[in-house]
């Protein structure tokens, strides 16, 4: 999703002092959240620019400031659980952060924070969530097969996604008709709009379903709907940071349908990140 915002709300300049110690806290939670997926054999993929980070610069893209990965519902939840247990999550230095872990998480993905530091997105301080560096875990479920009801699918996590957001809404928009719109929508309660979407999700899960999508995010154009769920069948590990994580095996058709021409570096006005914060501190371990 675009980030749309208004010219008002405060934003710091990253330095590249700082990009990099964020880069490196981002890092410490990819490498947390790997360690569990692989003790208890549980199925995940980089995503974004992430993954293409990997391919292209066998590491952070030089100005991201977040790292994204996908997993299966089932698999999450197995993931959720594990974070749970007793010898699972290294809760002293980590957080998991959904909707039932923070009552203020209004967020249709979780994340995994590092605790002991802040990272504020700008425009986003009235909400009381716990915040600090993280790494976003996207959940993938079915989408029917049905055309119909893979139109009325897309068009509910529309929804889902704008009403979720409709608390930053509010504050960040640029037009003031949006913002009295999305003010509107923050007033429906978070956890009917949680278990909503959890409900659509286990309702396809249940079902026979050739694509996957997370419905929290928009996908691109050429795959609206969702991405096949039989690429979850081929995962390949890749270098990262001088680390080695799973992504899927054909990463070229994936990044070609994302970025299109994903080798190419973009214009050097457009290397900056696309989740500016007004408030960051991160735990300087180097």
């Amino acid at each position: 999703m675009k980030y749309q915002m208004r010219s008002n709300i405060s934003i710091i300049e990253l330095t590249d002092e700082q990009v990099k110690g964020l880069q490196s806290n981002i890092l410490d939670c990819l490498v947390e959240f790997d360690r569990i997926c692989r003790a208890y054999n549980i199925p995940y993929a980089i995503d974004g620019g992430t993954l293409l980070g990997a391919v292209r610069h066998k590491g952070f893209i030089p100005w991201d400031t977040d790292a994204d990965v996908v997993i299966l519902r089932r698999d999450y939840e197995r993931f959720y659980m594990v974070c749970k247990s007793k010898g699972g999550l290294d809760h002293k230095r980590f957080f998991l952060q959904d909707y039932t872990t923070d009552p203020y998480y209004r967020w249709g993905y979780s994340r995994l924070l590092l605790k002991g530091t802040r990272y504020v997105r700008a425009g986003y301080e009235h909400i009381p969530a716990q915040d600090g560096v993280f790494l976003d875990i996207f959940i993938m479920d079915g989408v029917p097969d049905n055309i119909l009801l893979r139109r009325i699918h897309l068009f509910t996590s529309y929804c889902i996604q704008k009403t979720l957001w409709s608390e930053a809404g509010k504050r960040v928009h640029p037009n003031r008709l949006m913002r009295m719109w999305y003010s509107i929508l923050s007033k429906i309660p978070r956890n009917l709009v949680m278990k909503t979407q959890l409900l659509i999700a286990n309702y396809n899960n249940k079902r026979k379903h050739e694509l996957i999508s997370h419905m929290c995010s928009p996908h691109p154009k050429d795959y609206p709907y969702g991405f096949p769920k039989k690429i979850f069948k081929n995962l390949s590990e890749y270098e990262f940071e001088g680390h080695l994580f799973f992504g899927f095996s054909n990463y070229d058709w994936y990044l070609r349908s994302i970025y299109r021409n994903y080798m190419k570096l973009p214009p050097i006005e457009e290397r900056k990140t696309h989740i500016p914060c007004s408030y960051l501190e991160f735990d300087d371990i180097s």
